[in-house]
């Protein structure tokens, strides 16, 4: 058997492992430690945002075929609501709440990311802000109860505290509003994911298979990587297994209602290279999507 292996994908690229930031316990982390790390992760943003916007545009493959079939299904947007866009980027998905007919507030941490956006909205309704996801205050500086939903589309893995935010969503939105989330899976794609393909001989006829490699989930780590070939500069990744993804949310009183583990179709071979996430990876999901609800 043949075996070929290749750090590869959309989400995430590992840069050399001797560049991880330092394995830690986050219990103990310390506050500055925190902020720093946040620091990097959105100056590395307002880096890569020039090359982001320019490879998304308004949809790739990732987002259009793997997230927003459920982000919409979770989400539901409709016209007339109130909804928010956390750590929007360019503003993609901003765009499309809007185009629900709903009203939007977008932001993101970094300045350049949206200036990007609101170059690409044009004048429009949608309402961008520079405000830090993980800036408690400012956050519920957004209103209370002002939001009849909020998404935040595969953003968390890329802030070094979850925990402002969460708090937050139990306040800005409306009593049974509903926050939305979608990440990279973190069972099957996290920065210790190695994708891989196995060439065998099956009895005269050549078979391979295509697979990852799961070398940490249980342990919280940073890691830098990229999220696409070519970017600037690497970013910090933040992996958190699911009961700490999801514990922040539970412990502010949202509770969950609705899950998505997404992989691409078999029919969606089309990438950047063959162990780029596609369908020869069918049945391994490469995101996950959670939808939260505070209490009525």
């Amino acid at each position: 058997m043949d075996t070929f292996r290749l750090l590869e994908g959309h989400f995430p690229v590992s840069v050399r492992f001797d560049q991880r930031l330092p394995w830690l316990d986050w219990r103990r982390r310390s506050v500055s430690l925190i902020e720093n790390e946040n620091t990097q992760a959105i100056q590395a943003w307002d880096t890569n945002a020039g090359f982001w916007d320019e490879r998304m545009g308004e949809g790739n493959a990732f987002f259009d075929v793997l997230l927003w079939p459920a982000v919409e299904k979770l989400l539901k947007p409709e016209p007339g609501e109130r909804l928010l866009d956390v750590a929007c980027g360019n503003g993609v998905a901003s765009r499309r709440m809007a185009n629900a007919k709903a009203s939007v507030t977008a932001f993101d941490g970094s300045p350049a990311m949206i200036a990007l956006a609101s170059a690409r909205s044009g004048p429009s309704t949608i309402d961008y802000r520079v405000l830090d996801a993980t800036d408690y205050e400012a956050l519920i500086g957004l209103g209370a109860s002002a939001f009849d939903g909020a998404l935040c589309n595969m953003a968390l893995m890329d802030m070094a505290d979850i925990d402002p935010l969460m708090n937050a969503m139990a306040v800005v939105l409306k009593p049974g509003g509903r926050f939305v989330f979608s990440v990279l899976h973190p069972c099957f794609n996290n920065p210790a994911t190695i994708q891989m393909g196995e060439l065998e001989d099956r009895n005269g006829t050549l078979v391979t298979t295509y697979s990852v490699k799961i070398a940490r989930y249980q342990t919280p780590f940073t890691q830098v990587g990229l999220a696409m070939h070519g970017q600037p500069v690497p970013h910090p990744y933040f992996h958190r297994p699911l009961g700490m993804l999801l514990a922040p949310a539970l412990a502010a009183g949202l509770r969950v209602d609705g899950l998505e583990e997404r992989a691409f179709p078999p029919e969606n071979v089309g990438s950047a290279t063959p162990l780029s996430w596609n369908g020869r990876f069918s049945e391994i999901p490469a995101a996950f999507l959670a939808r939260l609800r505070r209490a009525t």
